[in-house]
């Protein structure tokens, strides 16, 4: 039995040394952009928008505003990103009414990416 091993260990040292990889990274296709373009930083939109909506006013990133504050927002907003993540919160005594302002705020805006939900 052992002199069994040592062949197969003979073996596997000889095919570690024998074997030639081949470089994957040598035969990748790699489009870099050119030196002389100039590079202009876009403006990025923020990840995600929470919007509250209580019983006696609304509130955009914890920043208490008016419905005419938060509809300039979401049209700032918009214009920068139209698939910019809306996530509505709701608290259980706000008026229904309210929410339905928000979502048509957000389509006015042409806002798509929304999210409701429901918080205490």
């Amino acid at each position: 039995m052992t002199p069994m091993i040592d062949v197969v260990f003979q073996l596997l040292i000889y095919f570690l040394v024998t074997i030639q990889p081949h470089d994957v990274i040598a035969h990748l296709d790699v489009f870099r952009p050119s030196p002389e373009q100039t590079r202009e930083q876009p403006q990025t939109p923020p990840k995600m928008i929470r919007v509250a909506v209580y019983a006696d006013g609304y509130a955009i990133n914890d920043r208490p505003v008016s419905l005419q504050q938060l509809d300039r927002l979401l049209t700032k907003l918009a214009a920068l990103d139209r698939s910019q993540t809306i996530l509505i919160m709701c608290t259980a005594l706000s008026p229904h009414g309210r929410l339905v302002q928000v979502l048509d705020l957000c389509a006015k805006a042409g806002l798509n990416n929304l999210s409701v939900i429901s918080t205490n």
